[in-house]
Formats: structure tokens, C-alpha cells, sequence
């Protein structure tokens, strides 16, 4: 049986991908739901033209203003079946009841552990070997629905986040298409086990690289806040280095030629790529000071 199927997202790779994995399942990608550019939450090349520009010619394309005009809009699409991956609201219970199907969500993590919207942050900030894809249907709570699929992945050495979530495309794209044949079979999915907790964006007293920490937590540090989404100005990782403020783009725990070396409490930490911080950083560290 062949579904309309409404894919929600603003990221153009992931409308890109799903669009694909529908097609090949035997599905009919009917629209695109998505919102306008939003300061702070994706990255330059994820504004709201490029993605258009990029969509398949024949697909509908829906911009809610508000979170109360998603329902309406998807209904106009008629849809079976909603396929969601990075988007910045959380949906409406109305919109949640639209499609027959229901809605299926890829979420960066291996569920319950790290809910909300910075998983891999999170994951780089605690330590974890590994992370991964969870397909799950969308409940009223967030990220707490029953799982169809799931697959690990290495979090790996330290990159960044354009070449990390590369990697993760094709991991994404496989767990989206194992669940639609779940779905397909009449799955209904597996409920999540207890003990997940939910994280929000890191906080900002840990926007500052400490050195009196372990040199493995300060390079966790600044690894994770590459892939966190700031809710202020503020954005690490940020340190005071001979009388300006830098913010650490990147960080190595052994040496690297031509990286400035710093003493961390147990062990040295090497500054690979630094820039100047923004003047309010600057000034918010003159008065934590």
C-alpha cells in the first residue's frame, strides 16, 4: 500500500534523504512542512531559501506561522503518514492526530537516553563511546514515544559538526526505512524502557573552559558546545588567554604543531583553533571576574 507521506524538517540533506527512503519504500512524498529561519538554531547554510530552493519540484510546501496553525496546514495535505527529523517545535497534540499513521521521528540519540534537543551535545559532554538513531512515534511528551528502529554509531574522534552528522546521514536514512517497513507490517513499535531523562541546551556556566578540571572534561567541553544550540549570545567554549577573551574551536589531549598549550589540573590541553569572542562575552567574563 502506497501512503502520502508529509516530511517535516529545515534541514535540506534530511528532506533530501527522506524524500529518497519514501520513494524507494513506495510511498508518495506529498509536501514539505517546515518554519522560517531561526536566529540562533541552525547554521548558515540551513536558511529557509536554501531549502526551498533545493526541495523536489513536485512536493507542496506548508510555513506555519504558529505552532497552532500546523494542524491546519498538514490537514490541507491530506497526508497518511508525517516523517520528521530536525525541527524546532515541539507539535500539538491536534497535529499529532492529523495523519492516520501518525507521526515518525529520527532523533539523534539511542533513546530513552539523551531526550531534547541537543542529544549529541550531550552525548560528547558525558563521556558516551557511542550515539546513534532512534525512529519513534511522536507522543504527546517529547521523545518518549514507542521506538521501530534504532542503530548505534561511534561517536569516533573529535570533528566537526558538518562532517559528524555526514556520517550520521546514512545511519538516519537506514533507520527511517527499517521503520517504515515495521510500520508497513503492522508494528507498533517497542515502548521505551524507564530511567531516559530529558536535557535541555547546555548551561551557560559551562560556556567557560575551567582549568582547574581534568583536561579530558575541558576537551569534552569544547567539542560539545560545537554542537549545541546557544539561547543567548553566549557561546563556548570560552577562555581568557593573555588579556582577551577566545572562544576554543577546537581542542586536542595530545600535542598538535603550531597549538598553544594550556594546563589543565591533571594534564595538559592544545588550543587548535581559537577566534576572538563576541564584545558581550567578553565583558560577561570581565565581570565574573
Amino acid at each position: 500500500m502506497s501512503w502520502r507521506v508529509v516530511i517535516v524538517t529545515r534541514i535540506l540533506p534530511v528532506a533530501l534523504g527522506f524524500h529518497a527512503v519514501l520513494r524507494a519504500a513506495g510511498h508518495e512524498p506529498v509536501g514539505l512542512l517546515t518554519v522560517r529561519d531561526s536566529a540562533n538554531r541552525y547554521g548558515p547554510e540551513f536558511t529557509l531559501d536554501t531549502l526551498l530552493r533545493g526541495l523536489p519540484p513536485e512536493l507542496d510546501i506548508v510555513v506555519p506561522a504558529r505552532r497552532s496553525g500546523i494542524a491546519p496546514l498538514l490537514a490541507s495535505l491530506r497526508p497518511d503518514l508525517v516523517v520528521c527529523t530536525g525541527f524546532p517545535w515541539k507539535i500539538p497534540a491536534d497535529a499529532l492526530a492529523v495523519p492516520t499513521l501518525g507521526w515518525l521521528n529520527g532523533h539523534p540519540s539511542l533513546l530513552p537516553r539523551h531526550r531534547g534537543p541537543v542529544p549529541v551535545a550531550w552525548a560528547i559532554r558525558n563521556g558516551d563511546e557511542e550515539v546513534g538513531v532512534t525512529v519513534h512515534r511522536m507522543d504527546a511528551e517529547l521523545d518518549t514515544g514507542p521506538i521501530f528502529a534504532q542503530v548505534s554509531m561511534p561517536i569516533g574522534e573529535y570533528t566537526v559538526p558538518d562532517d559528524f552528522y555526514a556520517r550520521m546521514g546514512p545511519v538516519l536514512m537506514g533507520a527511517m526505512g527499517e521503520a517504515l517497513e515495521r510500520l508497513a507490517a503492522g508494528d507498533e513499535g517497542i515502548a521505551q524502557t524507564e530511567g531516559g531523562e530529558y536535557e535541555s541546551f547546555l548551561p551557560e556556566d559551562e560556556a567557560w573552559i575551567d582549568l582547574a578540571r581534568p583536561a579530558v572534561e575541558m576537551h569534552r567541553r569544547v567539542w560539545a558546545w560545537r554542537f549545541t544550540i546557544p539561547r543567548s549570545e553566549l557561546r563556548g567554549a570560552l577562555l581568557d588567554l593573555d588579556g582577551e577573551t577566545v572562544r576554543v574551536l577546537a581542542s586536542s589531549l595530545t600535542e598538535v604543531e603550531g597549538a598553544r598549550r594550556i594546563e589543565c589540573a591533571d594534564a595538559p590541553l592544545w588550543l587548535v583553533d581559537v577566534e576572538p569572542a563576541q564584545a558581550g562575552e567578553a565583558t560577561a567574563s570581565a565581570m565574573s571576574s
